[in-house]
């Protein structure tokens, strides 16, 4: 039996159902699934609002909805050219506003340091707290789902779905989550991305989406591109005393409070939140005849933030942060279990502190992430060969970084160093017909870690960018390796820019891959790519924008799982195959004082080149196969808001998604197909301090599958009140 214990466990799996945790192979390509909620006390309130009556109501509401939506977008479409006509002279002033705050935002996260997007060449989209609210009934997954070239695979399934971030294309694990600009990742899972469930939108400010090769100033995993999670920070004298609260389908309930302030030497921030469900099956029923049972969901967190002003120029921060939730997790697609729970908790804590001088500022940031992943199937509920399974998996991470950014004449330097060390431990317990089975990965085997120093350059004259950089980094089990970045960019007197950036970008082994004790392999090597992007951006009017970016993505050394034995499926990580992507992505954004409109269509095309299929068996030949798993060859997206007056405003959010493939282990992968979802949603203003909200979601309740097997939200609702005092 030895030979086929990888068959039986997969140590960074336990998010992911029964059935795909048995196989490392397919880890890279599956989605897993999520506590069953037992707490019924709020389903006397929703059992009214779900009655018959009711359910009549919101079936002529969407049809009504279905036109209104249809309406508003050709409306958005007509009368957006017809605004643009007027005189800009009539309104001055209005139109630099709009400019700057809309079109030309101040960003962080494109150089470590605040710079305005026309004078960068690297491609940023800002998500702005007023299209946060806007969305109000949206979870993160869903609002970044909205963005050019970024699939959220999981955000359309029930909530504590499993979420993979891919950005033009990328596997798990190539896009690196900021909160604040410091990495989170968990070092417990195979490909060492953070789990989305764990932060709600309540407590976001903004966020910054940052395409491209960025491993020059972030580091690992920053391949594809960034996503910065800016969270709500005190923003004026007067104490602020904030809050939501909501309902919808599926008996959910989402509620959050937060109060923050300053005085003249003290910023604090406190956050607190709380989101229900009793959901639905995960799992796919296609006989309609099983009675799958509904899979239910809890998350909570509390989060506390106080800054001290020392002085005019040295300033102090501290933070805290608790996420916690529960889900039902289903045995695999199409495959119910009334009794796999998981129960997943995320401790973030850190300091800041930023001395600030005339020409730029010095940063130095401590960051420590715990995330411990709980999963137990007691089996009264027999869905798969285990009677019994319970695993334990815990990931810690160290981060600590001090950079220098300096402001010369027309030059502006930026140079840090950081140190990153990650440790994991798991454990695996489970018995089947094979009797009892036990296995174990131990912190003290399994941990890394990383230092790297890095530099950029940028020249800003007249409309002339320039920025180039480099990283080196030393890892202590493979050696050394390094990054560069060169990216120029012209702006021309804020109507037309165009950019280019080349930058190479890398991923190093995961601890799973590195050293669990079945499939491990510590010669890993880091995977290498090498990213060139070139677009253009074209301001048409002061209120619009359309930028026009074509990508191409190289990656060598790739790390798949090789099987070495098929009678055991026994197999090892090996840097095995190279992958190409390649794409393009048109973004058009008006803003004006009745419409917002934003609108994005991307193409992106994949291949990998390998002597091993997807599954790990080794091919007659070396294969070239399409990798865009899951990641449509088209998407479009238009999201549009019409204000009414200051107090009403309706918005609607229209999405397409082509065609898919579905990975089949140790099959042909399977066409998903395409689909087209409609959204609405209003608000309406009582007072400046109190603010409702609606959000109607897929009302033409469309059927479609994100992830074969597995059920996607159709028709679905929430509503609730926004308060700040």
């Amino acid at each position: 039996m030895q030979g086929k214990k990888p068959l039986f466990r997969q140590g960074g799996m336990g998010r992911c159902s029964k059935f795909q945790a048995r196989r490392p192979a397919c880890y890279s390509h599956s989605i897993c699934f999520r506590v069953k909620s037992r707490d019924d006390n709020i389903q006397l309130i929703f059992s009214i609002i779900f009655r018959k009556q009711s359910l009549k109501i919101l079936t002529v509401m969407r049809k009504i909805f279905v036109v209104a939506a249809i309406i508003l977008s050709s409306q958005s479409h007509a009368q957006v050219f017809q605004q643009t006509n007027t005189d800009p002279k009539d309104s001055i002033e209005t139109n630099e506003r709009l400019f700057n705050s809309v079109l030309d935002q101040v960003v962080i996260t494109a150089n470590k340091y605040p710079r305005k997007q026309s004078q960068t060449g690297k491609v940023v989209t800002v998500i702005d707290r007023n299209i946060i609210e806007k969305l109000a009934g949206h979870t993160l997954g869903e609002v970044l789902n909205t963005v050019a070239g970024v699939t959220i695979n999981g955000a359309n399934n029930n909530l504590g779905t499993n979420q993979r971030i891919s950005i033009r294309g990328s596997s798990d694990g190539n896009v690196l989550l900021l909160i604040d600009g410091i990495p989170v990742n968990d070092p417990s899972v195979i490909t060492n991305y953070f789990d989305l469930n764990f932060i709600n939108t309540s407590q976001i400010e903004r966020i910054e989406i940052l395409k491209g090769g960025q491993s020059t100033l972030y580091g690992s995993d920053a391949v594809s591109g960034v996503i910065n999670i800016i969270t709500k920070k005190a923003i004026n004298n007067k104490p602020e005393i904030y809050g939501t609260a909501g309902v919808g389908s599926y008996s959910t309930f989402n509620g959050s409070a937060g109060a923050r302030g300053q005085t003249k030497t003290i910023t604090y921030n406190a956050f607190a939140s709380t989101t229900t469900s009793r959901g639905f099956s995960s799992a796919y029923d296609s006989t309609g005849q099983n009675d799958f049972d509904r899979d239910g969901y809890r998350q909570y967190i509390v989060r506390a933030e106080i800054g001290l002003k020392i002085t005019n120029d040295l300033q102090w921060s501290f933070f805290g942060n608790y996420s916690k939730y529960k889900a039902d997790i289903d045995a695999a697609a199409f495959t119910d279990d009334k009794d796999f729970t998981a129960e997943n908790k995320n401790w973030q804590t850190g300091s800041t502190i930023v001395w600030k001088h005339t020409n730029g500022g010095l940063h130095l940031n401590y960051h420590f992430n715990y995330i411990n992943r709980f999963y137990l199937d007691d089996s009264s509920d027999k869905a798969s060969f285990a009677y019994y399974s319970k695993s334990n998996y815990t990931g810690r991470t160290h981060f600590a970084e001090l950079y220098e950014n300096y402001k010369w004449k027309h030059f502006e330097f930026l140079a840090g160093l950081d140190y990153r060390k990650y440790n994991t431990n798991q454990v695996y317990n489970s018995i089947s017909m094979f009797g009892p089975f036990d296995t174990e990965m131990d912190d003290t085997l399994a941990k890394m870690q990383q230092s790297s120093v890095y530099a950029s350059v940028v020249y800003n004259n007249n409309g002339l960018n320039i920025e180039g950089g480099g990283r080196f980094n030393h890892h202590n089990v493979y050696g050394n390796n390094s990054t560069y970045t060169f990216n120029p960019s012209y702006l021309f007197e804020k109507k037309f820019k165009v950019f280019a950036n080349v930058s190479s970008a890398f991923k190093t082994p995961t601890l799973f891959q590195l050293f669990d004790v079945f499939s491990g392999n510590e010669n890993l090597d880091p995977e290498n790519s090498t990213i060139l992007e070139a677009g253009v951006e074209i301001y048409p009017s002061y209120n619009s924008r359309l930028r026009t970016t074509a990508f191409h993505r190289t990656t060598k050394n790739a790390i798949q799982y090789i099987i070495t034995n098929p009678s055991t499926y026994e197999g090892h990580y090996y840097n095995t195959n190279e992958q190409e992507n390649k794409g393009i992505e048109v973004e058009f954004n008006y803003e004006a004082d009745k419409w917002h409109v934003q609108s994005s269509y991307t193409f992106t095309k994949g291949k990998v080149s390998s002597a091993y299929s997807e599954s790990g068996d080794l091919l007659t030949k070396d294969t070239t196969y399409k990798n865009l798993y899951r990641v449509p060859d088209h998407a479009f997206n238009v999201f549009a808001t019409y204000n009414f007056n200051k107090a009403l405003s309706v918005s609607t959010l229209l999405k397409y998604l082509g065609k898919r493939f579905e990975p089949v282990y140790a099959a042909e992968p399977k066409q998903l197909d395409d689909y087209f979802t409609v959204d609405l949603a209003a608000q309406y203003h009582f007072s400046k301090n109190i603010k409702a909200f609606i959000d109607l979601k897929n009302i033409t309740d469309k059927k479609y599958f994100d992830v074969l097997g597995y059920n996607s939200r159709r028709f679905n609702f929430s509503a609730g009140i926004q308060l700040s005092f």
